[in-house]
């Protein structure tokens, strides 16, 4: 409760991104598999949502599965899809309950019939809530993601839906995945390590980044809290020096 009430209400960031690092590691460091580790990281997910849609923050991504993913062994593929399904399906009532809006991001045609039909089920019975928004990132590059944009930007040219001239910052954020979302103020990675891992690499420009050695199946609502409280002592110039923004 102390951290929470060192949070200023009035200063939270809008959209806060999670890269969520060390559920195998987790595993092995408590002698159990990597997939367990993948279990008890759903407990996190929990606890990060439930405590986001408290505090009042209105969106919320979570790096679920990147492209690179695909590159593991095949029975952890297999086990993480089928967490994703049964956690969807469980969770969706409590999403419900909670007012949580379920969206996703990514390549989600390229994954199983299974998890796309979950998926669209949960996003449509989520879909009349109207408090934090949910964003999983699911088979999602953000390299992929902006060479997709500038494919559909360049077809629109050809068709003469745009002139090219008019290509800006707002055009390209209205070809990316997450047009319908602010950009994150706030990103967060457990587990120790300080990179992106090509993770929503245009939306995270400004973006505060915050990295801690907790892996994510210990992190926790009081990890969030301190994270925030981090974000919220940081001065965010834009370009600009201190004494402008005074």
């Amino acid at each position: 409760m102390e951290l929470l009430n060192q949070i200023n209400k009035d200063k939270l960031p809008t959209h806060i991104a999670v890269i969520m690092d060390g559920n195998g590691r987790w595993g092995k460091q408590n002698g159990k598999s990597r997939i367990d580790g993948h279990y008890a990281g759903v407990k996190s997910v929990q606890n990060i949502v439930e405590g986001a849609g408290e505090l009042g923050i209105k969106y919320l991504t979570l790096y679920a599965f990147s492209t690179e993913n695909w590159n593991r062994p095949q029975d952890e593929i297999s086990a993480l899809f089928e967490l994703l399904v049964k956690t969807i399906a469980s969770e969706t009532n409590e999403l419900i309950k909670k007012n949580v809006v379920l969206k996703v991001i990514g390549n989600v045609t390229s994954l199983t019939q299974t998890c796309q039909s979950a998926l669209t089920d949960s996003i449509q019975r989520t879909s009349h809530n109207n408090g934090l928004t949910l964003i999983l990132a699911l088979n999602y590059s953000s390299k992929s993601e902006i060479v997709s944009a500038i494919k559909n930007i360049n077809m629109d040219i050809k068709n003469e839906k745009i002139k090219a001239n008019a290509i800006n910052e707002q055009l390209v954020n209205k070809y990316l995945y997450t047009h319908q979302f602010p950009d994150p103020e706030l990103m967060i990675r457990t587990s120790g390590e300080h990179r992106l891992s090509n993770f929503l690499l245009w939306q995270l420009a400004y973006a505060e980044l915050y990295f801690t050695d907790v892996l994510w199946p210990d992190f926790r609502k009081s990890h969030l809290h301190q994270a925030i409280i981090d974000f919220q002592s940081r001065e965010r110039r834009f370009g600009k020096v201190s004494e402008q923004l005074k």
